[in-house]
Parts: C-alpha cells; structure tokens; sequence
C-alpha cells in the first residue's frame, strides 16, 4: 500500500513538470499599436475665418493620406497639399459667410487608420481691403529682364509679409529659381532669378491672395494668375556721355540711336530699369506741375513710374546725340521710335549711365538695379541655400547678371 502511494505521488510530480515549463515559456500577449492621432485647423466650429483659409493637418503616429474640404452643399473644393506637406491648401479663395467641412485621414506603418473632421465657418466680406496688381498678363511674351511683380494699396507692414509671401507662387519651365524682394514701403514686391530668364521659358505666376490678412485689419481683394513666356533676349544701353542709345537683340549691336536726355533742372535717371508699358501714342499731361504742359506722344515706352519714358520726339531732333533737353524722358527720332517699337518687349532691360540722379528703389520695376546680395536682403523668408550670396546659382560678386488689364500708378512729373 505504502509502495503505491509513493508511486502515485511521484506521478503526480512528474505530470506537474510541464505545467510549470508551460508557464515559463509561453508567449506573452501583444498590445496592438494605436491608430494614428489627428487634429485639423481650423478646428472644429470655428467661426470668421478668412477666406484664405488653409488646412492645417497634425498628426502622431502616421502620416497623412489625403484631405478632402467640402461645401456645405457637399461639393467638393479643389486643392492640395503644399510640397512640404504643412497644410492643404485650396486652389482658389473660399466664399465668404459660408460653411466648409474639412475631411483628413492617416495611416501607420501597421495599415491602421483614423479620420479626423473639421466643420468651419468663414468671415463676411471685410470692410477694409487692400488693392492689389499683378503686372504680368496672360499669354503675353516678356523680356528676358521681366520681374514678376504685385503691387499693394495700401502697402504691406512688415509683420505681414512673411504671410503674404508664403502666398505667392512662381513656376518655370525650364526651371529657374529665383527670390522675392520687398521695396521699403511694402507697395511692390518682385520675383526674379539670380540671371535673366532664359528665352523661351514658360512662367506661371499664382498671387494666392483674395481674402488674405495684410495686416492693420486689411484684406486682399482677390487671387491673381496668370502664365505667360519669354521671348529674344533684347536689351538697351544707354550713355549719357555719349547721347548713345546702343540696342542689343540676342547679344548682338543691332543699332545705335541718338538721345537728348533729360536738362539739368529735370535729369534723366541713372540706373538699370525695366520697359513697363508701351503706347503707339499717349498724351503727358503734367498740370499741376512746376512746368505745366499738355502734349501727345507717338511711340512711348515708359520706364519709371515717375514719368521717364523712351518716345518719339520730333521737335528735338536736332538736339538728339549733342544736348540734353527733355524733362527727364529719353528723345529720339520717329524713325527710331518707331523701329524700337516694333523690337522691345515689355521686360526688356534699359540701363542709363552718367546722368546727374540715381534711379529711386521703386520707381519703376527696379528689382536689378540691385546686386543679387543686396536683392535677396528684401525677402520676408529666408532665401534658399542655393540662392544665397556666393552659392551655386548665385551671379558673378559684382552682382552683375552673366549673360544668359491691371490699373497702374498715376504717374507723377511725366517727363518729355
């Protein structure tokens, strides 16, 4: 009896051992990952927001898949992710005073997902707006030294050109960087390359601004675009010194023209400009003025917003290439007027020298009257490394480029 006992108490034992060796070895149980974590802004039943709403996506644990925004009649708005994937942003201002629903989802490196909603309200139409320009015009050919340009009324405070920069877009095909530039009033802001534009380069310009803050309780007034190209590199070199206008197509002399400039009492302007309009004719009135007249021009390019143009002036023939008599324009012949008509583009470079003034920042298009350091110290963003002064990309030290129906400003002191 005792021997069975025994028997049977080590049995018990022995069937025991794998019970415990189970324990010890088995696998644990684990925890699954968590879907990933969004938030949306504007956040959820906000209310006043500007019309150039963004969407701002956050998200932990994953990354994002898409962002869809509808109406509130369930349409859905064009848009898409900016390249650095901050926000999603729509391809045109929203409306204002109506509802939007702001729709993003999320996915982990597991394949587990999350969605996240947004219903948000935008601002009635503000009382105060600022006018904007764009001087750049669908399907137009530009010179090589065209500076894509937007014009404020009022001009932007500093604070807030940042933001308004970042709502400013230029693409070019073939690719050319460039950077923005701010004059010191705010009222004009340029975009151009180290170099000039390639000829035949295609530029899109997209000035993302209707319903934008510009600060002191401002609003832009609405978004602009436009693409356009570039034609034949021309250019225009003009020596007080001489009473030369020389004219370049394509690197090559192709004319030397007479000048009269501007007299002492009202100097024509030196420094490196840009052609902004042309008129077969146009009238220069300048009543009101120290020297007051009234009088129609024929083939008029203008150069400054001050009033300094290249036209046609019969009456100074004779003085054209031996003395100065204009209020400030540059003279020549019909003839030449009328052939440098018929080669400019708008965007064409013009660079005066020996004149008594310096051209004003802002007076015109000046945006390579600057050296390229000089230029890009007017951005509100930081310029790109490879923008920046002395990397690649960058022009020679000197600054000096190698060689590679909007309403405009009333002029003031229009010049003849």
């Amino acid at each position: 009896m005792r021997l069975e006992r025994r028997s049977g108490m080590l049995a018990m034992m022995v069937a025991a051992v794998p019970l415990v060796l189970t324990s010890c070895t088995g696998n644990p149980v684990k925890k699954a990952a968590p879907p990933p974590a969004l938030a949306l802004t504007p956040g959820a039943n906000a209310t006043d927001i500007p019309v150039s709403a963004e969407i701002g996506v956050s998200v932990t644990g994953g990354k994002v898949t898409g962002v869809e925004v509808t109406d509130a009649k369930g349409a859905k708005v064009d848009g898409a992710m900016r390249p650095d994937g901050s926000t999603w942003m729509p391809n045109a201002a929203l409306r204002y005073k109506q509802t939007y629903t702001a729709r993003a989802t999320a996915v982990n490196d597991k394949g587990r997902t999350s969605t996240q909603t947004s219903s948000f309200t935008t601002m009635g139409k503000p009382a105060k707006q600022t006018k904007t320009t764009l001087y750049f015009e669908k399907d137009q050919t530009y010179g090589v030294a065209m500076p894509v340009t937007v014009d404020f009324d009022p001009g932007v405070p500093k604070e807030a050109r940042a933001d308004v920069q970042r709502r400013l877009f230029v693409t070019t095909d073939p690719p050319q960087p460039g950077a923005w530039h701010w004059t010191d009033d705010g009222k004009q802001v340029y975009y151009r390359a180290p170099d000039f534009w390639q000829s035949g380069t295609k530029i899109g310009v997209r000035a993302a601004i209707g319903g934008l803050p510009m600060g002191n309780g401002r609003y832009g007034d609405v978004d602009r675009g436009a693409s356009a190209k570039v034609g034949n590199r021309v250019s225009l070199e003009i020596d007080n010194k001489t009473k030369q206008m020389s004219v370049f197509k394509d690197d090559k002399l192709a004319r030397k023209i007479p000048v009269s400039l501007g007299k002492s009492s009202t100097p024509t302007s030196s420094g490196k400009m840009v052609i902004m309009e042309k008129f077969d004719t146009t009238v220069f009135d300048t009543t009101g003025s120290a020297d007051p007249y009234v009088t129609t021009v024929q083939d008029a390019q203008r150069l400054t917003w001050g009033g300094e143009f290249i036209h046609s002036a019969p009456w100074s023939v004779g003085s054209q290439g031996y003395t100065n008599v204009s209020h400030g324009c540059t003279n020549i012949s019909p003839a030449d007027a009328n052939w440098l008509m018929n080669v400019t583009h708008v965007g064409d470079l013009v660079t005066v020298k020996g004149t008594e003034v310096k051209l004003d920042p802002g007076n015109g298009w000046t945006a390579w009257n600057l050296s390229w350091e000089e230029y890009v110290k007017g951005s509100a963003l930081p310029v790109p490394e490879g923008l920046k002064p002395g990397t690649q990309g960058s022009p020679s030290p000197n600054g000096t480029p190698p060689t590679t129906t909007a309403p405009v400003p009333t002029p003031s002191n229009v010049g003849r």
